[in-house]
């Protein structure tokens, strides 16, 4: 197979607002208008420079990465220790000052921003990595460590983070576990429910809960860090985790390849299963709208696997597939084996193999580069979902049949895992175009069996089609656990439970007192 090499696409900060689509909560009036007096207690704790007014920098914390999610806040809070945490949150427990924890604000949902005046609780300035024991893999670090300065702490160690992510360069390590992001690595290492040992959490009132432990087994009755990986800040800050990391690979193969149809691109990860085994590390893949779109928009790569033959039409469907192993004679031996019987069946129809590093960080880049290019051609509609893998480009098609000319739907993201990145491209905003999409798209989802959330959250753009995944019965538990840890409400309101089971939690208090 040829080699190409590729350079990786340069980042870009530049990106198109448009509306969210998620009704918008009214503010909540029993929350506490923030006065000097707050301000002042604040700076006691955190010191000047932990606390920001200034209006520029405000904007910058307000606004998601999309421009999409604009919130008001009047102040900035950046502690240093879990101590400050506490004392913040239990003045702003005693005062009920809304509160929206933040790490780098890299999702996809509007969870870390403001809907209106809400304190902001930014965690980049706990920053250390507080141990790594080389014999267990076992790390401990802050909430605000960035993923790829851990990442690359581990690599000089001979280990890797469980979790890699396009926004690596600046998610923090608590958002992370905040909102269980999947991510590339999760098919070969699993979810961060796996991976998080033990958490160090703040509540909403100031109380540290201290589940810091080291342990792989500890069977000592509920498993209480669990409530906080996923939980989206809404049942208490993140300050420290305790996370197993596995040993970095010596043998790592990465390649991309071409399939005729959706369900070659089916039979080859059935192939991959079955011929590359424990090794299989990574299996991404994505439409030619999505390659159409990532030449379009950096023009030092290159069509990686052009047509063979003059005048051919282009490869619909394209495979990322990564192997990281110890034996890289025993891994080429699983890849010719593999390769063997996608070839013999057409399953696969061309493809190139990275034949060093650089090159497989290229090939990585055309996959990474989709997102930052779907922003740059207009405004985006994105959905994250779990389907079924049999029925995870039904739903691209079906997408593009029922909007018709209003945008284009495009679909990349993890065979591996099921995890459909649904995303629609229009030139605008178009109230038109959400109405075709939505609720459409998320009854067609629950009717496949699907989540309407993989790995992003449900932030501010989803809690009203929570119903959609969840059980009643589910969602009033839900309710009942953000009750108990956080009975004021007070951290990151107007998120995740929908509109109306926070009305019934109102109602139910009123009726207990």
């Amino acid at each position: 197979m040829a080699v190409s090499p590729w350079t990786p696409p340069l980042q870009s900060q530049q990106w198109r607002s448009y509306s969210a689509s998620a009704p918008v909560p009214a503010r909540d009036p029993s929350f506490a208008q923030l006065t000097s007096d707050d301000v002042r207690f604040f700076q006691g704790v955190l010191g000047l420079g932990g606390v920001v007014t200034d209006d520029d920098l405000l904007a910058v914390a307000n606004t998601d990465w999309m421009n999409k999610y604009h919130g008001k806040s009047k102040l900035l809070l950046r502690p240093r220790t879990t101590e400050q945490v506490s004392r913040v949150l239990a003045h702003c427990h005693e005062r009920r000052l809304a509160v929206v924890p933040q790490g780098g604000n890299s999702g996809l949902v509007g969870g870390s921003v403001p809907l209106f005046d809400e304190v902001i609780l930014n965690l980049g300035a706990m920053d250390r990595i507080v141990s790594f024991d080389e014999v267990s893999g076992i790390l401990v670090c802050e909430a605000g460590c960035i993923l790829e300065k851990v990442d690359a702490y581990l690599a000089e160690r001979g280990f890797v983070f469980p979790l890699d992510l396009g926004a690596k360069g600046s998610c923090q390590i608590g958002g992370n576990i905040s909102t269980n992001a999947g991510g590339l690595r999760l098919l070969r290492y699993g979810s961060l429910h796996g991976n998080v040992l033990g958490l160090e959490v703040v509540l909403a009132d100031g109380t540290v809960v201290d589940t810091l432990k080291t342990l792989r087994k500890d069977n000592t009755g509920y498993d209480v860090k669990q409530l906080f990986v996923g939980g989206e800040g809404t049942l208490g800050v993140v300050t420290q985790a305790a996370i197993l990391t596995p040993p970095k690979a010596r043998a790592v193969n990465v390649a991309l390849l071409a399939c005729a149809s959706f369900q070659d691109a089916l039979t080859a990860f059935r192939l991959a299963k079955q011929e590359l085994g424990e090794v299989l590390s990574a299996f991404e893949f994505f439409d030619r709208t999505c390659l159409d779109l990532v030449l379009k928009h950096h023009s030092a790569i290159r069509d990686p696997l052009p047509p063979e033959e003059d005048g051919a039409p282009p490869y619909p469907f394209y495979l990322l597939v990564e192997t990281a192993g110890s034996n890289q004679e025993h891994d080429s031996a699983k890849w010719d084996a593999f390769l063997e019987a996608a070839s013999a069946g057409e399953v696969v129809q061309n493809g190139t193999i990275a034949q060093d590093a650089g090159q497989a960080a290229g090939l990585w880049a055309i996959r990474e580069g989709i997102t930052e290019s779907l922003a740059k051609n207009g405004v985006v509609y994105k959905y994250d979902f779990s389907l079924p893998v049999t029925d995870l480009y039904r739903l691209v098609e079906d997408t593009q049949q029922r909007i018709g000319p209003l945008g284009v739907a495009v679909g990349y993201g993890h065979l591996g895992d099921g995890n459909l990145h649904l995303n629609v491209s229009a030139p605008a905003y178009s109230d038109a175009l959400r109405a075709r999409l939505e609720p459409w798209v998320y009854e067609w989802t629950a009717q496949h069996r699907g989540s309407i959330s993989a790995e992003h959250g449900l932030g501010q753009m989803k809690p009203h089609a929570l119903r959609y995944s969840k059980a009643d019965s589910a969602i009033e538990l839900m309710a009942s656990l953000k009750r108990l840890l956080d009975p004021r409400g007070i951290l990151n309101p107007y998120k995740v439970l929908p509109d109306e089971a926070d009305k019934r939690d109102a109602t139910s208090k009123k009726q207990q007192t």
